[in-house]
């Protein structure tokens, strides 16, 4: 709908449009590209990497895990030669897996994908394309 809307007021060329929201799977960031996101953003993945259990204590100062606490016997499991292996492997796979999802859709990278390559399963086990659920958007040029 952001799209749809910077388009009908001619403001898609100067606004930038940012997705973000539990977009830890390539699925899921390659669909918020095909959408007209320009890029995304996500700490979730990121925290994952880390080693965060989701134990809802981040405002307490007492995750189990280490990660977001400032006491010094908590913060012992967060090894960072270790977890900044992980989060390392975590945002190359990522990408890899996004750019593969991209080639397989016949575009050279990630950025030229649109709503013309993701289908969407309707509840009824229908899959649509994601340009026909959303016509009022002008057809993307084909290059």
């Amino acid at each position: 709908m952001v799209v749809d809307c910077l388009k009908r007021h001619g403001l898609r060329k100067r606004t930038k449009v940012i997705a973000s929201g539990k977009l830890i799977n390539p699925d899921r960031v390659a669909a918020a590209l095909s959408a007209g996101a320009d890029f995304v953003t996500s700490a979730r993945g990121f925290m994952f990497a880390l080693g965060c259990i989701q134990a809802l204590q981040c405002n307490r100062n007492t995750c189990p895990t280490g990660i977001a606490t400032h006491k010094k016997s908590l913060q012992r499991g967060l090894v960072p030669e270790v977890k900044a292996e992980r989060v390392n492997r975590y945002q190359r796979t990522l990408e890899k897996e996004v750019g593969i999802i991209a080639h397989s859709c016949g575009v050279s990278e990630p950025r030229k994908l649109n709503r013309h390559h993701c289908w969407v399963v309707q509840q009824d086990g229908r899959s649509l394309m994601m340009s026909d659920l959303y016509p009022n958007v002008s057809p993307p040029e084909l290059s």
